[in-house]
């Protein structure tokens, strides 16, 4: 069957390293647009994060954001998924980050929110381009308020990867648990997910399964490389999600998404 829907990963798969689209893949983005069919993005970052490149691509259409949490389009402002981390289960998991020594943060109402800007903070407001607010006793706060994501960064990997098996472990049933990088551990709503996300705005379009292929780099885009009929990942991505994908293109640095776009589209 011929594609109808691309759903696009952001960071380390669409952006360089600068965090720019390349004029290759703009050109290949426009082109599969041009010829009627859907191109979206798929993305850890908030909304309001990733809207300046929908609005570069000029795309209308719902956008995936917070891991799948947030489906809501790029122009109408149109919400078609919802889906927060229920709110105990959110205050117990900073209440582990917090034990833990760990900078995390929460997104309320589409805001970046920390209890202070740590160094850890500092950079992922940089990579996002948002300017978080500071909310003193964000725990508290928490008590009363639904996070649509919490995340915690430290670079110290080893232990991301022990603070992901511990809370698998304590809350896998319940949450969704994923890293986007190395360094960055999410937790979402257990019915977040892009894999979810994605058949949501393939079924708003009437676009069968088969019909729709996607393009990611890292853990949290193998639900949806998974469920798309065609799931491409990047070059750049590691083994597991390699392993995952029906197909491997160039990392993210070669513009693998246009050579994906022009061999699986295009062509």
């Amino acid at each position: 069957m011929s594609i109808k829907l691309v759903a696009i990963d952001l960071d380390d798969t669409l952006l360089d390293s600068g965090l720019k689209i390349s004029e290759k893949c703009i050109n290949a983005i426009q082109q599969v647009q041009q010829k009627g069919i859907l191109v979206t993005l798929a993305t850890g970052r908030m909304f309001r994060s990733a809207l300046p490149y929908a609005n570069e691509l000029q795309m209308d259409i719902p956008l995936i954001t917070y891991q799948g949490a947030l489906v809501k389009n790029s122009l109408s402002q149109e919400t078609l998924y919802y889906k927060p981390v229920p709110g105990e289960l959110g205050t117990e998991a900073m209440q582990y980050f917090a034990g833990a020594g760990v900078h995390y943060q929460c997104y309320f109402g589409d805001q970046l929110c920390m209890e202070s800007l740590s160094a850890e903070g500092r950079f992922y407001s940089e990579l996002a381009g948002i300017e978080p607010l500071i909310i003193a006793d964000i725990l508290n706060y928490s008590k009363h308020n639904e996070a649509l994501k919490i995340l915690a960064v430290s670079f110290d990997e080893k232990l991301i990867l022990d603070m992901e098996k511990h809370l698998n472990q304590r809350f896998g049933s319940m949450l969704n648990i994923t890293r986007s990088k190395p360094y960055f551990l999410e937790i979402m709503n257990r019915s977040a997910n892009k894999g979810i996300a994605l058949k949501i705005v393939a079924d708003h379009y009437n676009i069968a399964r088969e019909e729709v292929l996607a393009v990611g780099d890292s853990y949290n885009d193998l639900n949806m490389l998974e469920w798309a009929g065609t799931g491409i990942a990047m070059g750049n991505a590691p083994d597991v999600v390699k392993a995952a994908a029906d197909f491997v293109t160039l990392s993210n640095e070669e513009e693998g998404v246009a050579e994906a776009l022009i061999n699986f589209v295009l062509n």
